[in-house]
């Protein structure tokens, strides 16, 4: 959990905000295209040319040989879902979009659920808390606080309620790269890990499951599935520690239906 934390001055992270809030505001422009009968390599192709049109370049496509501007994660895939041309949205699907894209030499980071149709009062409550859990874990990027209170702060909100915490994949430092030091666990134990100082950089990432923690990657070497099959969540922002406490970059503070925000 330690490593080089890159410090980010006053002026970095506001080019970060105005990275971010871009990214927000495409996904609020995103919202009504998630909807029964798309494919989810349709709505890649969708995000890909949102993302070109403002001006961003997508850090997935390309990496590791990803092919595709985002991961798109339906109901027991946990992350890195592959957009396919033979995957079709329909009623009852709980969607996790995952999109990291660069602007102005700094990236953002974020990942919204859409669930479509109405869902049962069990899958709101599992959604809630995802988000709320994510809440939980902002709060504690404060200055002083250790990066583990970051890690317990969410695992207790999502176990607090009877769901499991996915552990094989983590939050990471961000910046002018997609993935920075440290890496930062959905779990652990408070008061460990660095102290948290003004200018650092996260994106916050907790991946919960309705059944057991176990995952498994599929054949494809990207899709992250539940184990037991059971539904997932995943959310993410990407977040600044600052004197003031922390600032959520990947927030408009906008909303719009479907989009937990």
């Amino acid at each position: 959990m330690s490593g080089m934390v890159i410090i980010k001055d006053k002026k970095e992270l506001q080019i970060m905000k105005r990275t971010g809030r871009a990214l927000a505001r495409l996904f609020l422009s995103l919202a009504d295209s998630v909807k029964p009968g798309v494919s989810t390599l349709k709505l890649d192709k969708l995000i890909e040319e949102m993302l070109i049109e403002r001006g961003f370049v997508s850090q997935t496509k390309g990496y590791m040989g990803y092919r595709h501007a985002s991961c798109i994660s339906l109901n027991s895939v946990v992350v890195h879902g592959v957009p396919s041309s033979n995957c079709i949205l329909k009623d009852g699907d709980l969607v996790k979009i995952d999109i990291c894209a660069k602007r102005d030499g700094y990236c953002a980071d974020m990942t919204r659920m859409f669930f479509l149709g109405q869902p049962s009062e069990e899958v709101s409550n599992f959604i809630s808390v995802a988000k709320k859990s994510l809440d939980k874990g902002i709060e504690a990027a404060k200055v002083g606080n250790h990066l583990s209170d970051v890690s317990a702060a969410i695992q207790q909100e999502v176990e607090r309620h009877g769901y499991s915490i996915v552990r094989d994949f983590a939050g990471h430092g961000i910046g002018r790269t997609m993935h920075e030091d440290p890496e930062i666990l959905n779990y652990g134990k408070p008061g460990k890990g660095p102290l948290l100082r003004p200018g650092m950089t996260f994106a916050l990432e907790p991946m919960l499951a309705m059944g057991r923690h176990n995952v498994y990657v599929a054949d494809d070497g990207w899709t992250v599935r539940t184990s037991d099959n059971s539904l997932a969540a995943h959310i993410e922002d990407t977040v600044a520690v600052t004197e003031s406490g922390p600032c959520v970059l990947t927030r408009t503070g906008e909303s719009n239906k479907g989009v937990h925000n």
